[in-house]
């Protein structure tokens, strides 16, 4: 399935149950924010478990949970998600140079 498909599909789940009156940019970030909060509670005290395989399946709807809502917040500000992430792609190529990134974990403004 492609991206296309996806996001029409969950616009439509949107549309379909009229929640598109409730999703402010305002309320779709803090949804964001706390759908990320509960896919960081799958890695919670798991330990040196830093993959927290027992937890794969709740982690997997988490991140789903996260990415429709990103796709909502997305739609709500009229953005492109595919031409959203390119324009970031090319602003970090610009920030992390191939030759001086490659392998090191450090920030664009230490490199």
């Amino acid at each position: 399935m492609d991206f296309a498909t996806v996001q029409r599909n969950v616009l439509a789940f949107r549309d379909e149950r009229d929640w598109g009156q409730f999703h402010t940019p305002k309320d779709l970030a803090i949804s964001v924010a706390i759908e990320a909060g509960e896919l960081l509670e799958c890695f919670q005290w798991t330990g040196r478990n830093v993959t927290a395989d027992a937890n794969a399946q709740r982690i997997r709807e988490e991140l789903a949970d996260v990415l429709i809502y990103c796709m909502y917040l997305a739609d709500s500000m009229g953005v492109e998600v595919p031409q959203l992430i390119e324009d970031k792609l090319e602003t970090n190529e610009r920030r992390y140079p191939i030759s001086k990134a490659k392998g090191s974990s450090k920030k664009y403004t230490e490199l």
